[in-house]
């Protein structure tokens, strides 16, 4: 193995154990530090003005059940971005609450997207969703590298669960980092829907 491919294997072991260390939180105020252009709320739920909204980055790959998935196919409808791994006790409560929720929106423009992480194969992810009649799609993203694409100092993915939602221009209008009920997710997603 070369020094740059040894180099490049270590900044990946550091990343996805940076990720370790935030995951299955209970949510709490956001960092970011700077002039982040957004606004902390309680329990770990972020806000952004529809004028400061940072891009989603490329969310694109494979899902768990092998089909080739790209959120910004989505674009034109505001996108619910749950990040949830089957061993994530918070993911297994807040999941019957996004189920519903996303079948309730169905056909409302509304899209909801998984990214599944940290399960090292789509067996347990696949049973997962069985289990709580989850319809609708999940990247399988097993090393984190999708969260990792988030900017810096935006509302991004920080723990395991996470949720974003995305404006219809694929921009990130609001986040949770702790696991939600249909009435909290409701709250974050009902504003970014009745945008013009």
């Amino acid at each position: 193995m070369s020094t740059r491919s040894r180099a490049a294997l270590l900044g990946a072991v550091a990343a996805a154990a940076a990720l370790t260390l935030s995951a299955c939180g209970s949510g709490g105020t956001s960092g970011g530090g700077g002039d982040t252009n957004f606004v902390t709320g309680d329990n770990g739920m972020d806000t952004a003005a529809k004028g400061e909204r940072a891009n989603a980055p490329d969310l694109s790959g494979r899902t768990i059940d092998g089909k080739t998935l790209d959120v910004a196919d989505y674009k034109g409808k505001v996108v619910v971005l749950n990040v949830w791994g089957s061993w994530c006790g918070p993911c297994r409560e807040e999941a019957k609450y996004f189920s519903k929720v996303s079948k309730a929106y169905a056909g409302k423009g509304v899209q909801f997207v998984g990214i599944n992480t940290r399960d090292t194969s789509t067996t347990p992810a696949l049973a997962f969703e069985k289990a709580n009649d989850i319809a609708y799609p999940s990247l399988y993203d097993p090393t984190g590298k999708l969260m990792l694409r988030f900017q810096k100092g935006t509302l991004n993915p920080q723990l395991i669960p996470s949720t974003l939602i995305l404006d219809r221009d694929g921009k990130v209008a609001a986040r949770a980092l702790e696991a939600l009920d249909d009435t909290a997710l409701l709250k974050l997603l009902k504003p970014v829907l009745a945008e013009k």
